[in-house]
């Protein structure tokens, strides 16, 4: 039985979180979605933390750049850094309109670079693409055989 994929978002801004959630149920998108709210959270869940194991990886992880306690980036290089999500696609998913923000996603393996949308039609349209791509198209490898 092939299991559920899921997606991990990691957006500190209700929001914003609303908004997402809101985008894919729209969009038809019924992968399972789980919110860390915070950098240190997103890396508990994907690596695990102070004895406890590391969750299944989800398909894709949306990573908002500006985050507590740890900074996106700091999340990504972390990710990136592991041997068991190393290869985890990573979509930064941010308002941040900087240069600087989108070439240090790229330099530190993000695979690829959103800025949200103002416009809420927009906000969904693009939504719906990144459902499709990376949860319908994209092909991505198993993480560590972690299911």
């Amino acid at each position: 039985m092939e299991r559920e994929k899921t997606v991990l978002l990691v957006e500190d801004d209700p929001n914003d979180e609303m908004l997402t959630k809101h985008a894919l149920e729209r969009n038809k998108i019924g992968n399972k979605l789980i919110v860390a709210h915070d950098g240190a959270e997103a890396l508990e869940y994907l690596l695990g933390g102070e004895g406890k194991p590391p969750h299944p990886m989800p398909e894709v992880v949306l990573l908002d750049l500006k985050l507590p306690k740890v900074p996106g980036l700091e999340v990504l290089r972390r990710i990136r850094a592991d041997s068991r999500t190393h290869a985890l696609p990573v979509v930064v998913l941010t308002s941040s309109a900087e240069e600087k923000d989108m070439l240090r996603s790229y330099d530190l393996g993000a695979n690829s670079y959103v800025q949200k949308p103002v416009n809420f039609e927009d906000f969904m349209e693009a939504a719906r693409q990144l459902g499709l791509y990376w949860l319908v198209l994209n092909k991505s490898p198993s993480h560590d055989g972690r299911q």
